[in-house]
């Protein structure tokens, strides 16, 4: 009876301390909500392959597109992934307005950690789309600038333009001073984003800290993406001093909801060329 009562206690405090068994993976806010696709009939005890890390965007989730048509299609190429939510987002522990790019660059870097730890990856590949994609390129910054780099990034449609939206005081319809933001705004009304993002964003060094990255880079961007403008890849493609290509998908819009098939493949042959 006191065993059991004891199972019973632990389990309420891991509970209520936010520990819990389904998290493998943990950021500055908590567990991260992960999954992980691997090719059909591969042995995790006898094969072995690469694997991508998948990095979705700000109001996001794991299970938005692009993210799991990505993780479908590296499978078919031999090419595992992990796709997760970032602290605050979906399903993963933390609050939304208590995210920052810098406590997601963390989230990957824990990602990375896990990713390296598991014996049957072979090489690591980082794709981030939108913030998600200003989050891969810092993260394989600060990597290789650790002397670990990716062996490959894809970035796709990647929201540098979160700079110039905290700087100018507007990002997706809530208004505010730069210089002194609220605890938090709201973006389309629901979405809290708060004061330290505002601020932390301003600071940021995104493309100072990415072109530590000499690795192959693909950019893929949307020729009607009314979100982020094309300028962003653009200056990317810029910073690299590496060969860094952009891809431009005529009619593809920032949610990648148009062309999907074809940002999609844009994207894995990529990496089944670089990884494999």
């Amino acid at each position: 009876m006191l065993k059991r009562l004891y199972l019973i206690l632990t389990f309420l405090t891991f509970s209520l301390l936010g520990f819990s068994k389904e998290y493998k993976v943990y950021g500055p806010q908590g567990g991260l909500a992960m999954e992980v696709t691997l090719p059909d009939d591969f042995n995790m005890d006898t094969d072995r392959c690469p694997m991508v890390i998948l990095m979705h965007g700000i109001f996001s989730s794991k299970n938005i597109v692009p993210i799991p048509a990505m993780a479908k299609a590296l499978a078919k190429e031999g090419i595992a992934s992990i796709c997760f939510d970032f602290g605050g987002h979906w399903k993963s522990e933390g609050e939304m307005e208590y995210m920052t790019v810098g406590k997601e660059i963390e989230d990957a870097l824990a990602m990375w950690e896990h990713a390296k730890s598991l014996p049957y990856v072979s090489k690591i590949g980082l794709l981030g789309h939108s913030q998600g994609g200003v989050v891969a390129s810092m993260t394989a910054g600060i990597l290789a600038a650790r002397g670990e780099s990716p062996a490959a990034l894809v970035l796709v449609a990647p929201g540098s333009v979160i700079q110039d939206a905290c700087k100018g005081g507007r990002f997706f319809g809530a208004e505010f001073s730069p210089a002194d933001p609220p605890e938090y705004v709201k973006c389309f009304g629901i979405m809290k984003l708060g004061r330290e993002y505002i601020l932390s964003t301003q600071e940021l060094d995104i493309y100072g800290t990415a072109k530590a990255y000499t690795g192959p880079v693909r950019l893929i961007h949307g020729s009607k993406d009314s979100i982020v403008p094309m300028s962003c890849s653009e200056k990317f493609v810029e910073t690299y001093t590496q060969d860094a290509e952009l891809i431009v998908v005529e009619g593809e819009n920032h949610m990648i909801t148009k062309k999907l098939k074809r940002v999609v493949s844009h994207a894995v042959s990529f990496f089944a060329s670089q990884l494999k």
